[in-house]
């Protein structure tokens, strides 16, 4: 039977996906749920130590290649360390009733941030996984192949929790839904039950819209069917498709977040208005106010923190991006070129 860490292994060049213990992505152990951010780093690791991830060794990146991702791209030294100290505290837990035996552990172990060099170089992030996780991993023989760029760009900790479970499931043959009791979903999306006590409000702040990001910004399509017992919703069947066409979805992943959600509940067109073919993005301008939005919330500014001039800007865009001004990427290439504008 394959086991997890070899399809790990044999995928550990494809960037653009991670391969997650099915154990870990149906978070059936995970106690303590992280947020959204410690999720993200998570996943991260995870896909990092690929086949290693079941060794008793130490993994390493550095704080620069996390910052290239993006919705990671804000990480500091600072703020990272947060972030693992919420790893450390997430508790597994693995009751296996044919040997009577329940085990408590955790996700991490340790991990070092060394930033001797920061200041001239680089911060150095060390860790190494905790006994029971590399137990897990290395005993495992289901999985879940996520795709990142969907992973990064989810907005709630909830979307996470419910895609990476559900893609768990996805290669089950004659699987294409699963029914869940309101306290497995609470328990998978980590809500405890002094939270949302009412079934409307978990769907209302929970559910529906980790559904309908999923479904925006992800290969699959999901809804939810309630199942009552008399007046009562006792359980919750998701079900899932594939999309037939994945066109849209990668035209939104490669949009800016900025209207995502609008466009999402469909208050807003899908298409941005075209890039100006001359001149700046003069404030309180209709016209530009789109452009001018991207424009403020991402370039890098100049000293005393001042906007720089945006026909400069502008202008030196346009002859970077020459004739592809009004094709989809536009936004994001704008969006990253305000981003490393170094004036």
């Amino acid at each position: 039977m394959t086991k997890t860490t070899q399809v790990a292994a044999d995928r550990a060049h494809d960037q653009t996906k991670t391969v997650l213990p099915a154990e870990v992505a149906r978070g059936v152990y995970m106690q303590h749920a992280p947020s959204l951010s410690a999720l993200k780093l998570m996943h991260l690791m995870i896909g990092t130590a690929a086949g290693r991830m079941a060794d008793d060794t130490r993994h390493e990146f550095r704080l620069s290649a996390i910052r290239k991702i993006e919705g990671m791209d804000n990480l500091t030294r600072k703020s990272v360390v947060p972030l693992f100290a919420e790893l450390r505290a997430s508790t597994l837990i693995n009751d296996d009733p044919s040997a009577m035996r329940t085990v408590i552990g955790g996700l991490l172990d340790e991990a070092v941030v060394d930033y001797r060099h920061e200041v001239s170089g680089d911060t150095l992030i060390t860790w190494t996984f905790g006994s029971t996780f590399r137990r897990m991993a290395a005993k495992s023989n289901h999985w879940a192949i996520l795709d990142r760029q969907t992973v990064f760009h989810l907005t709630s900790k909830y979307s996470v929790l419910l895609f990476q479970h559900i893609s768990s499931l996805t290669n089950l043959k004659h699987t294409n839904s699963k029914i869940f009791t309101i306290p497995e979903l609470r328990a998978m999306f980590g809500v405890p039950d002094a939270k949302h006590k009412r079934f409307a409000e978990l769907n209302r702040w929970t559910i529906q819209p980790a559904i309908a990001e999923i479904s925006q910004l992800s290969r699959l399509t999901l809804t939810a069917t309630f199942h009552k017992v008399g007046r009562t919703v006792g359980s919750v069947e998701i079900a899932w498709e594939v999309k037939p066409d994945p066109t849209e979805t990668k035209r939104e992943l490669d949009r800016p977040k900025v209207g995502r959600k609008a466009r999402r509940d469909g208050k807003t067109e899908m298409l941005a208005p075209p890039f100006p073919n001359s001149g700046g993005l003069a404030k309180g301008a209709s016209i530009d106010a789109h452009w001018r939005a991207l424009f403020e919330a991402n370039v890098t500014r100049i000293q005393g923190g001042h906007l720089p001039d945006s026909k400069l800007v502008c202008d030196a865009f346009r002859k970077v991006r020459g004739d592809k001004l009004d094709d989809t990427a536009t936004e994001k290439h704008f969006v990253n070129f305000c981003r490393a504008w170094k004036g």
